[in-house]
C-alpha cells in the first residue's frame, strides 16, 4: 500500500464542535436583552406608606377628584368638565405647598378613562396622587 493513496478505510471523522456560530448567536441575544430590558420596566410610580395600614382621617384641605360611571368628573362636590380639570386643579394648588389629590373612580369606569384622568391630574402639577378604594369586608 502506498503512502499517498486514498483509501476509504483510513478516513478519520472530525469530532469537534465548532462553537463560533453559537458564540455569535449568544452575543446577539445578549445585546438584544440589554437593549430591551430597560423598556420592560415601565409602570406607575406609587408612593407606599411606611406604616401600618390605617384609615385616613378626612382633612379640610383634602381634594378628591371623583369619576362617575357616566363619565362625569367632580372636584370635591362640584362638577367639572373634563377639559377644565387641569386648569381648575392648577388654580387650586397654585399657592399650596402640599400638592396632593385623591382619585375616586367607579369600578365600572373603563381603565383608559381612569388613566386619562390621572394624566390630567399629574399635568396640573400635582405631585402626589392617591387612589381611594373600599375596604374588603371581613378583614
Amino acid at each position: 500500500m502506498e503512502l499517498g493513496s486514498r483509501d476509504s478505510s483510513n478516513r478519520n471523522t472530525m469530532s469537534q464542535i465548532n462553537v463560533t456560530p453559537l458564540v455569535d448567536v449568544m452575543l446577539v441575544l445578549l445585546v438584544i436583552f440589554m437593549v430591551t430590558a430597560p423598556m420592560m420596566q415601565q409602570g406607575v410610580q406609587v408612593n407606599l406608606p411606611k406604616a401600618d395600614t390605617k384609615a385616613l382621617t378626612p382633612q379640610e384641605e383634602t381634594v378628591v377628584v371623583s369619576l362617575e360611571r357616566s363619565g362625569k368628573l367632580f372636584i370635591n362636590k362640584s362638577e367639572v368638565p373634563f377639559g377644565e380639570l387641569r386648569s381648575k386643579l392648577s388654580a387650586m394648588f397654585a399657592s399650596k405647598a402640599k400638592k396632593e389629590v385623591f382619585l375616586k373612580a367607579d369600578k365600572d369606569v373603563p381603565y383608559g378613562e381612569v388613566v386619562k384622568t390621572m394624566a390630567e391630574i399629574k399635568g396640573a402639577g400635582i405631585e402626589r396622587l392617591g387612589m381611594v378604594t373600599e375596604p374588603v369586608q371581613g378583614k
